[in-house]
């Protein structure tokens, strides 16, 4: 615990319409699923270095949310999710599974404070930045489900300069099957971090050797992120996930001051 001078800046409280908690941070609803995550991982709340508030989108687990094709059932207790941590009083909201894309507007059109329902809100941003040559892959867990939908939903031309890639359904990553896979996953699911990576890497590297023209990566799952640091040593671009999202979020709806010289 590291202990600190008090904002001399907060002289006056004031209370916020509707919000119960004070100091809060990020809101990040996961699926009702039992699984463990790496730190990192955005399930796992230890490596984050701003406060987190989880709340659990009730009856909605993987197979609802991604596996079944009519979606509508998932739409209100996301919206009951968002409601609750907006409530508690958290600055913004995400979600745990680029599949939450699909429900991008509704969540953001139903809230008073930002909402970044997916990783992939940053892929119209790469794009504008490695330019119109070069293409973005989204490494997604399942690239199967990932339908035009979630693409429009979060300001993606599915016809633009995107790869999508697989890592369970075309890459074999057999650890992330033990953890998301409800066809595959043991009564305990379980995974091994060295193994994650090294499946992670090879994917990424033979991407980039199908794709010579390959100008970012995009890590779609927040699974994946613990990863990414090796995946940039191996392939030497540049390595957008949830992590960076989340930190891009919490940085616009809590800044901080600078201190320096001239």
């Amino acid at each position: 615990m590291y202990y600190i001078g008090r904002d001399m800046g907060i002289n006056h409280i004031k209370a916020r319409k509707n919000h119960s908690c004070y100091g809060m941070g990020l809101g990040i609803m996961i699926l009702d699923e039992v699984y463990p995550g790496f730190p990192g991982d955005v399930r796992n709340a230890s490596a984050f270095p701003y406060p987190v508030q989880y709340d659990i989108v009730k009856d909605i687990d993987i197979f609802k949310l991604v596996w079944e094709e009519n979606k509508s059932q998932c739409l209100q207790p996301i919206l009951d999710a968002a409601k609750r941590l907006e409530k508690m009083g958290c600055k913004a909201i995400a979600a745990e599974c680029g599949y939450f894309a699909y429900f991008q507007p509704d969540v953001a059109g139903y809230v008073d404070i930002p909402v970044f329902m997916s990783s992939l809100l940053q892929v119209p941003i790469i794009q504008q930045t490695i330019g119109p040559k070069k293409s973005v892959a989204i490494v997604a867990a399942q690239g199967k489900f990932l339908k035009d939908e979630h693409l429009k939903n979060v300001g993606i031309d599915p016809n633009s300069n995107i790869i999508i890639a697989g890592a369970q359904d075309e890459y074999g990553c057999s650890q992330f099957d033990s953890l998301w896979d409800h066809t595959k996953r043991p009564e305990i699911p379980e995974a091994y971090y060295d193994k994650s990576e090294e499946d992670m890497i090879k994917m990424c590297k033979d991407l980039k050797a199908k794709n010579p023209d390959l100008g970012a990566i995009m890590l779609e799952c927040t699974g994946m992120q613990p990863f990414a640091r090796a995946i940039q040593r191996e392939v030497d671009l540049p390595v957008y996930s949830w992590g960076t999202l989340l930190d891009y979020a919490y940085s616009v709806v809590n800044h901080r001051d600078y201190y320096g010289h001239v």
